[in-house]
């Protein structure tokens, strides 16, 4: 028996490997339309709230501006009226053409937005089983917000843009009459709808556990990979050299691109031909790629980094376009003081909830439990030795330093009823200030750990005295 051409085995083994590779892309795809309710559900939720949150931003964005232009505006009266009916006559125009193109709708999303594109495409390539699908009504619903979202972002782009614009507008025809001053508030309302947004964009990268897992089963499809090759919003932007030659979309993306052979044709012209004019050409644009760096650099240092980003003429603060449940932060901590003639061994057990005023700045209360372990190893007895209620205050100082000061009410009489607290007299009051450092020491449940150093400066009239050196261990929830 002849063995077979190794031609034939080779086909055998490419027919083979394709089969098993489209069955396991059937399951893949069965296993999507399986979730795909689910799926489907939870993009609804996080792009309808998403939609509405961005909604009630803008709106309070164009509301903040038209408040703030009105002062400016009747400020400029008072100092040349002719002036004032000139440059916010434009203005008016400008705002009226923006708000008639709001209310138009949107046709497409002309900002790229990675997470968004995401969410849209998966949908649509699911909808293309929908005769496979459960929930059929629950994927139209999801379709329908994520474009509502689409709509959202692009009218926020607008207003973005808008407000950019008549903040140098107004820039440029104020700052003559002596206005700098009373523009610096529109230029912290238009910096931090731009970082509102950016935000936004960041937020939609935030996935839920069934989001993740329907997006892994996809990637794992090569039908779904060449979806999107041809479907997302991206590929519309960029179409790849592997894509159909005669798409007119791909061939539209090229118009105006200048071939490989007409950019080398250039350059010869300009400079010459040799090597010692290709060496030229590479020293030049090493020593532009540096330069670039290092204007990268500076952008980053001030706060920039993407196309989203402005250099803002005042100093921003980081928390401004955070939630009250964002600018809260948890923590705890522990201390323990050695026995003295009047107390056992005491270990003090705080929580604790902090506002971020800004970047540098942290207030917030709490409260401890005070536990008492005896006298000594000898003598260990377990009691409840008080309670504490407390506030403070934390600013940064430089790097991981932090200034900590803070005022506390202290009970250290062993409790034995609830009703004991309630004697005003009993507690006792500490005044505390001193220095802290923070590690970005990062576990399963905490953020970073901090250890403060405090001095009480109300111990020695505490009766009877208490240590005026306070030491604690804390660490920042997550």
């Amino acid at each position: 028996m002849h063995p077979a051409p190794k031609h034939i085995i080779v086909m055998l083994l490419l027919f083979i490997a394709r089969s098993s590779y489209g069955q396991e892309d059937n399951g893949n795809v069965q296993a999507i339309t399986d979730i795909s309710g689910k799926y489907a559900d939870a993009i609804g939720k996080k792009a309808e709230g998403m939609e509405g949150k961005l909604d009630k931003k803008s709106e309070k964005a164009l509301q903040q501006y038209e408040k703030q232009a009105a002062k400016l505006q009747k400020k400029l009266a008072k100092i040349d009226p002719a002036a004032a009916t000139r440059i916010f006559g434009d203005a008016d125009k400008q705002y009226k053409q923006l708000t008639d193109k709001l209310k138009q709708p949107v046709q497409k999303l002309q900002k790229y937005i990675p997470g968004l594109d995401t969410m849209g495409t998966s949908l649509k390539f699911i909808d293309q089983y929908k005769d496979k699908v459960k929930n059929v009504k629950e994927l139209q619903a999801a379709m329908t917000k994520v474009d509502a979202l689409k709509s959202q972002f692009q009218k926020a782009e607008d207003i973005k843009a808008f407000l950019k614009q008549q903040k140098q507008y107004l820039k440029d025809n104020l700052e003559k009459f002596g206005m700098a001053k009373q523009l610096k508030k529109l230029n912290k309302q238009a910096y931090y709808y731009s970082q509102q947004l950016k935000d936004y964009k960041e937020t939609l990268k935030d996935e839920s556990k069934i989001e993740r897992k329907t997006l892994e089963l996809l990637n794992q499809a090569k039908p779904f990979q060449d979806f999107m090759k041809k479907n997302s919003m991206l590929a519309s932007l960029f179409r790849m050299p592997a894509d159909d030659p005669n798409d007119p979309a791909y061939l539209q993306s090229l118009a105006g691109l200048q071939t490989k052979a007409q950019v080398n044709t250039q350059l010869q012209n300009q400079f010459g031909s040799g090597s010692g004019v290709t060496e030229q050409l590479k020293g030049n644009v090493q020593q532009a790629q540096g330069q670039l760096q290092q204007l990268k650099d500076k952008i980053s240092k001030a706060g920039g980094g993407s196309s989203d980003d402005e250099i803002p003429d005042f100093k921003p603060n980081g928390q401004k376009t955070k939630t009250f449940l964002q600018r809260l932060e948890y923590g705890t901590n522990m201390q323990t003081v050695q026995s003295t003639s009047y107390f056992p061994v005491t270990s003090d057990m705080g929580l604790s909830v902090g506002y971020k005023l800004n970047d540098k700045s942290i207030i917030g209360v709490g409260a401890s439990y005070k536990m008492g372990w005896g006298q000594n190893i000898k003598h260990i007895n377990i009691t409840s030795q008080g309670a504490g209620a407390r506030s403070f205050l934390d600013v940064k100082l430089k790097k991981s330093i932090w200034f900590s000061g803070g005022f506390e009410m202290n009970y250290r009489t062993n409790i034995t009823s609830i009703d004991q607290l309630k004697d005003a007299s009993a507690w006792q009051q500490s005044g505390l200030m001193g220095l802290s450092k923070k590690f970005n020491v990062k576990t399963k449940f905490f953020k970073n750990t901090n250890l403060k150093l405090l001095w009480d400066f109300l111990s020695y009239r505490q009766v009877p005295r208490t240590q005026p050196i306070v030491f604690r261990v804390g660490y920042s929830i997550k």
